[in-house]
């Protein structure tokens, strides 16, 4: 039966749609319903890998070629972007050119999106892996940044400003390997921001994902790193992006400098801040099971303070891999094509440990334990959730996979507010 979302998170809803959008995930006073809403659109190949919030429309990127209805009954030829209704699932005029997929989305000013990926041409137009895009699906011919090759994987807008980050090593021709700070209006580098983030030893520099806190202060990036600024920080460095330069802070991790298994040049996949900035989460792969390495595991660190950190807690799987993270206050959210909570003695191969519970493909754990909640929806595993968003109305995913909540979800659903 068609879920009724609350009125009272159509009018918070309302609220946000006005305000310029936020960075870190919205709180939720609650953990989200395990039952997904029956009326969004399904994705009907290949993988879900971004999706943002603009307005009331939901903008969904990814590597696909079809889209249909909530019902089933109509599909349209959507290449790798497409867009529907937040509150009644309604299928947009939003069909944009892009000739490559679509990794990350950022709500812009004015009704616009940003889009960044491994695309060379726009409607038609020459724009490599960044893009302004309007809701009608024009190209923002004013926003004109390009990557000189390699990918763009996450994007963020902050009033005058973008972040975007990737495998590219210069924008517009300016060095930045991995991470670069852009004029949002015109996409010109901001040649005063420079994170000198470096990988001695790998083939390139990769900043996979970031995160910026909901007061604008700090950005925490994972990725293929080893050094910034030219200071030893091993898949993970925090900056002090307050000002017209991207400084790099005394916090630091060693947690993430064992070795999973060989051929990972980094394991990290996603980092979240809470919605009041003190902690972020980060979610990894791996491929190795050890309860004294963080391989296939989520982690808690606090954002305050300085110098060296250790992880408040660790939610390990026992060898398989986590993608996604979404902190919302009540719940930390985690997706992957895990099998199993609270297994640090369970292994890939032989299966779980003492303690461990079933979370097939999807989970929740306390924010301030770690340890399993009791939301347990189930989700066709495949490769995994590669993305979340937490909105007023409850918690968007985005996945490879045709199974949500024990429900048929083609690669994309929402599980609202209680």
């Amino acid at each position: 039966m068609r879920r009724r979302l609350l009125a009272a998170a159509t009018a918070a809803a309302a609220v946000v749609a006005c305000a310029h959008p936020a960075a870190a995930d919205m709180a939720h006073s609650t953990v989200v319903s395990p039952n997904p809403v029956d009326f969004t659109p399904h994705v009907l190949d290949g993988t879900v890998w971004s999706m943002a919030v603009v307005g009331d429309t939901v903008v969904v990127g990814g590597a696909f070629t079809k889209v249909t209805d909530a019902g089933r009954r109509n599909t349209f030829a959507r290449k790798n972007l497409f867009a529907y209704g937040l509150r009644d699932g309604a299928i947009r005029n939003f069909a944009p050119q892009v000739d490559g997929a679509v990794y990350a989305l950022a709500a812009g000013a004015d009704g616009t999106v940003y889009a960044g990926g491994a695309f060379k041409t726009v409607n038609g137009a020459g724009q490599r892996g960044l893009t302004r895009l309007s809701l009608g699906g024009q190209r923002v011919s004013a926003f004109n940044a390009r990557i000189g090759w390699g990918d763009v994987r996450a994007v963020q807008a902050r009033g005058s400003r973008l972040y975007a980050a990737g495998t590219f090593q210069n924008i517009n021709g300016v060095n930045r390997a991995g991470l670069a700070r852009l004029s949002a209006a015109t996409g010109a580098v901001d040649t005063g921001f420079d994170a000198r983030l470096t990988a001695p030893g790998l083939t390139r520099t990769r900043v996979e994902h970031f995160d910026i806190s909901p007061d604008g202060s700090k950005l925490i990036a994972v990725g293929a790193l080893l050094r910034a600024s030219g200071y030893d920080r091993t898949q993970i460095a925090m900056f002090d992006v307050s000002g017209s330069s991207a400084q790099l802070t005394s916090w630091y991790t060693d947690a993430y400098k064992p070795q999973c298994m060989k051929g990972f040049d980094t394991y990290l996949r996603q980092v979240k801040f809470s919605p009041d900035g003190s902690y972020f989460v980060v979610a990894a792969t791996g491929r190795a099971s050890s309860p004294d390495r963080l391989c296939d595991s989520a982690a808690r660190f606090e954002a305050g303070g300085s110098g060296r950190h250790n992880p408040t807690w660790v939610q390990r799987t026992g060898g398989d891999s986590l993608y996604a993270v979404a902190v919302t206050g009540s719940a930390v959210y985690l997706g992957g094509h895990q099998r199993y909570f609270n297994n640090p003695y369970g292994t890939d191969a032989k299966g779980p440990g003492p303690g461990a519970v079933s979370r097939v493909g999807i989970g929740a754990v306390s924010p301030s334990t770690g340890r399993a909640l009791s939301w347990n929806p189930t989700r066709k595993r495949g490769v995994g959730v590669r993305v979340f968003v937490a909105t007023p109305e409850g918690l968007l995913v985005g996945s490879d996979t045709d199974q949500l909540g024990r429900e048929y979800h083609g690669r994309i659903g929402m599980f609202p507010l209680r």
